[in-house]
């Protein structure tokens, strides 16, 4: 599996490519402000065709760059539908500081030509790849993560996390559609139980694992705890 990430735009929003390998079909996960140019250089050093893009939630910051990329390679868009509204009107989930700022630009959003709707424990046949889809609400209503399986003996899969877990840190809840409860209640059931080889490649910063964050996470720490 080739799987290449890159930070992009203003909010460093980690931007991933994933294949099986290159000269080969791909997916992209959460692209973001800039990161067409970043996609595009990707693409063509591992001679690769986009043809899916997988959208995490529908932050700005993950999904600004959603349709130039899905129109440009003629790629089908997947968002969870609690969150599709967000495609055309990202506002809707912003602080009042950054929606001011986008509409003060001229900025303009609309859905790509090709959208489905995303479900919780559904299976993508992608690219050649297989894609578990785990509904985790709480940074947003519509929140979800991508597992995918890993060839390699110490790795069983890689989840596309988005913003519900970082490296020693979860995702915001204080956003228009954020919920805490909802939020714990998401890390309990779909991140606590999973292996501990699970490699998270988390929308923002550095790539961890479950084993990393059940041992060191505060956060999760404290929900073991409660649980």
């Amino acid at each position: 599996m080739l799987i290449a990430g890159f930070p992009a735009g203003p909010w460093g929003t980690n931007c991933y490519v994933a294949a099986t390998g290159p000269g080969s079909e791909c997916v992209v996960v959460d692209p973001g402000m800039d990161a067409a140019d970043g996609i595009a250089q990707v693409v063509a050093e591992h001679r690769l065709k986009p043809v899916a893009v997988l959208v995490t939630h529908g932050h700005v910051d993950h999904m600004w760059s959603v349709a130039p990329v899905a129109g440009s390679y003629d790629a089908t868009a997947w968002i969870h539908p609690e969150d599709r509204h967000l495609l055309a009107n990202p506002s809707a989930a912003m602080s009042p500081d950054t929606a001011q700022m986008l509409l003060g630009g001229g900025y303009e959003f609309a859905e790509p030509d090709d959208v489905r709707k995303l479900a919780d424990l559904q299976e993508l046949e992608l690219a050649g790849l297989r894609f578990v889809v785990d509904h985790t609400p709480g940074h947003t209503r519509g929140s979800v993560t991508f597992r995918s399986p890993y060839d390699r003996e110490d790795v069983s899969e890689v989840m596309f996390s988005g913003d519900l877990l970082f490296a020693g840190s979860i995702g915001r809840t204080d956003l228009p559609g954020g919920d805490h409860p909802t939020m714990l209640r998401s890390l309990a059931a779909k991140v606590l139980t999973l292996p501990d080889d699970v490699v998270v490649l988390p929308g923002h910063g550095e790539q961890t694992s479950i084993g990393r964050e059940r041992a060191t996470n505060p956060f999760l720490q404290d929900l073991r705890q409660d649980v």
